[in-house]
């Protein structure tokens, strides 16, 4: 198949015969960004690519952004670190700062920006004998996770002015801004601190970009919005127009008619009311997919729209094919996303299992091909 990277930014091996595929849709990541833009108005965008960009391929998905992003926002050190010495110039984050003091070094080596979000760092920054330029200091304004309390920012501040730290930028995550409780008493927070300090903030992740316009700030985070999915629960993915950009298919590898009674797959989870006709697809949760999805998950299948029966089992699945007289073995399968099965929204998959989106998409297995279009 052109164009065909068999899981090598994974490290591992995986089967081009077995039927199971996984396309990214490159375009359709362009033209999210360029959803996120209008978002953002006059603020700067930080492409989150972490976690292998969300699945979808740090690399391929850093190059589609290459000559859109503002900057880059991603964990390790040496993944940043990597990109420079791939001639990415942009200013790039590290979410969660540096973990040892071996650390520091690269970062005033490579331009690197920094999170701060503990005493630990800063006295790391103290004992090292060169420092970054740009640092991030992160407020816990209730998230509850990293991040240091409102009353500790005055002493951080001086801290880091006395290492001579040139740019400071002040940031938050919020906890429900995707949620029936929404940001107002973390942002009340938020804004009282910075208007004190006078400093650039980042705020907003992709549920506040797009709820939320009074926190655009001067930075903008967005993640899952990159990658066509929908960070609300209640808000389709294209009610946003953001597009799909991993799509997951297979075909049908076996077809079997039961009994009325007959039950289905490990544990016999489905039992058939009626006679009928069920396919067998080459996926299972060994290639990423849930094993927790139950009977009722959507699934398309020859064009039509199907449904998950019974247990998940390690490299197959089973669907419904009543009322699907054109499915045969080798019938085109779509597990989520757009293609020749038809077309499954990711977020719908993701309720129907009690998960979300993000866990899919990094969850899909190294042994799974993988096409960049």
């Amino acid at each position: 198949m052109p164009g065909l990277l068999p899981g090598r930014e994974r490290g591992s091996t995986c089967s081009l015969s077995r039927p199971i595929r996984a396309r990214i849709d490159l375009a359709a990541l362009r033209h999210n960004y360029g959803v996120a833009r209008r978002h953002a108005g006059s603020a700067r965008i930080w492409a989150v690519i972490k976690a292998n960009a969300y699945g979808h391929g740090q690399w391929q998905v850093a190059r589609a952004l290459q000559d859109l992003a503002d900057g880059f926002a991603l964990l390790e050190v040496e993944t940043a670190v990597a990109l420079r010495e791939a001639g990415f110039v942009q200013p790039i984050l590290l979410l969660e700062g540096f973990f040892a003091p071996g650390d520091v070094p690269a970062l005033v080596h490579h331009d690197l920006t920094t999170v701060v979000h503990s005493p630990e760092q800063l006295a790391m920054l103290e004992a090292a004998v060169e420092r970054p330029e740009r640092v991030y200091v992160k407020l816990n304004t209730g998230m509850n996770r990293l991040g240091f309390r409102p009353a500790q920012l005055a002493a951080v501040l001086e801290r880091l002015r006395r290492l001579g730290t040139r740019e400071v930028t002040l940031m938050t995550h919020f906890a429900e801004a995707d949620g029936g409780r929404g940001i107002e008493a973390q942002l009340d927070c938020f804004s009282v601190l910075a208007g004190e300090a006078g400093l650039p903030v980042s705020l907003a992740n992709s549920a506040a970009l797009l709820r939320y316009p009074e926190t655009r700030g001067d930075w903008v985070r967005p993640g899952i919005m990159l990658y066509g999915s929908s960070p609300f629960a209640d808000v389709p993915a294209s009610h946003l127009d953001l597009r799909p950009v991993m799509h997951l298919e297979s075909r049908l590898i076996g077809i079997q008619t039961l009994a009325a009674g007959e039950r289905v797959g490990y544990g016999g989870l489905f039992q058939a009311e009626h006679p009928m006709r069920i396919g067998i697809v080459a996926c299972g949760y060994a290639d990423g997919y849930p094993r927790h999805a139950p009977t009722g998950t959507p699934i398309a299948v020859a064009g039509s729209p199907s449904r998950v029966l019974g247990r998940v089992s390690m490299d197959m699945l089973m669907c419904d094919l009543s009322g699907i007289e054109a499915a045969r073995v080798g019938s085109p399968v779509t597990l989520w996303g757009m293609g020749e099965g038809g077309t499954v929204e990711v977020d719908r998959v993701a309720a129907a299992a009690g998960t979300i989106s993000y866990e899919l998409f990094c969850a899909l297995a190294p042994r799974v091909p993988v096409r960049w279009d």
